[in-house]
């Protein structure tokens, strides 16, 4: 049997929400389809952009939130990477550097891909890229 797959969603644990929605919200174009929490502690959001769907949620509940991030779960992002598919990488990267975004010019892959990696608030990987 074979199954049939339409859509995935991506669930990214955040230290500070707000942050986090200002760089998705602010700077990558994404809106918020729909969230959980009052405005002022927002818990989970889930995030839309075209046709790419992307989660949110805190890592800790508000009463329990260290002051600032554990580095050990800072340090396991590192295994994380979100590719975004985009035609015009050189594009971007000029985009990114308008918002202050501080990143280096855009790379090729041995595999034929041009690519410009990022990172979030909360230290994941994104990379903005295209087929060579």
């Amino acid at each position: 049997m074979n199954i049939k797959i339409q859509d995935a969603c991506t669930l990214l644990q955040v230290f500070d929400m707000n942050s986090s929605l200002k760089f998705y919200c602010d700077v990558l174009g994404f809106v918020v389809h729909q969230q959980a929490g009052p405005e002022n502690d927002i818990g989970w959001v889930w995030l839309k952009k075209d046709t790419i769907n992307l989660m949110l949620n805190t890592a800790y509940e508000a009463p329990f939130r260290p002051e600032s991030p554990e580095s050990a779960r800072v340090d396991a992002h590192g295994d994380t990477c979100i590719y975004f598919s985009c035609r015009d990488i050189n594009e971007v990267y000029q985009y990114l550097i308008e918002k202050g975004i501080k990143l280096n010019p855009p790379s090729e892959a041995p595999y034929g891909m041009k690519q410009l990696y990022l990172y979030d608030p909360d230290g994941f990987s994104l990379c903005f890229q295209w087929q060579v």
